[in-house]
């Protein structure tokens, strides 16, 4: 297991048990976190509570095919940076053109080759990490989270934060609904520059919170934080 597993998290869906499970054990054997579901119905429902990074989602599947279950993904807020990869044959081209057009990424054909998929996978997660790198705006409702300004408009009422109080905001902004524990935050926001403790990522959250209120950052006593929003 390497540190993959605290990173990305990836939902496999399709219809057939067998592809299931050979594309889990190959992910979960390069340390990888994985659910599964078999049906596009299914895969919103444990996206939602799985927030996955990554889905391999399978075209022609029953109650909900691929494409519509992309759209669906794609056009929820709390999923704005999930990346969605179809698994298609290679004679159904309908399906490409279809499931682009429904916000999907990227595409892995069968027969699916372990480690052809591995490579692939790993491009498009070092593509993923480069592209949320690039991001500089972040907006739910009447909250934006500006990276050029270090700054947070709440309500038309702008508030320029410290770089570490704004990197913290912009970390669980980045992946809302995701809890981040403390060790991933104090290595994401404070790195190996100086040794700090836990109160001082509880110093920075209720500076955060006299600014923005109370509704964004929520508590999970004895592992982490998350930034919360209702779609």
């Amino acid at each position: 297991m390497n540190d993959k597993a605290d990173i990305f998290k990836i939902l496999i869906v399709d219809d057939e048990d067998d592809i299931i499970e050979f594309i889990k054990f190959i992910l979960i054997k390069e340390g990888y976190k994985v659910e599964s579901a078999k049906n596009g119905k299914e895969a919103i429902e444990k996206a939602g509570i799985f927030k996955p990074d990554l889905i391999l989602m399978d075209v022609m599947m029953p109650q909900l095919d691929g494409i519509e279950a992309c759209r669906q993904i794609k056009s929820n807020k709390l999923f704005q940076n999930t990346t969605v990869v179809f698994l298609t044959a290679r004679s159904e081209e309908y399906a490409e053109i279809a499931g682009f057009e429904a916000g999907a990424d990227d595409y892995i054909y069968k027969p699916i080759k372990p480690r052809a998929l591995i490579s692939r996978i790993g491009v498009i997660l070092k593509r993923k990490i480069s592209n949320i790198s690039e991001v500089e705006t972040i907006e739910f409702g009447n909250l934006i989270i500006d990276k050029k300004s270090f700054s947070v408009t709440l309500n038309n009422k702008k508030h320029t934060l410290p770089k570490k109080e704004f990197n913290l905001l912009f970390l669980l902004a980045s992946k809302p609904n995701t809890i981040f524990n403390r060790d991933t935050i104090l290595s994401k926001v404070w790195g190996d520059e100086v040794i700090v403790g836990d109160r001082t990522i509880d110093v920075h959250i209720r500076k955060l919170r006299e600014k923005i209120g109370d509704n964004y950052i929520s508590t999970l006593k004895g592992v982490g934080y998350k930034f919360e929003i209702n779609n």
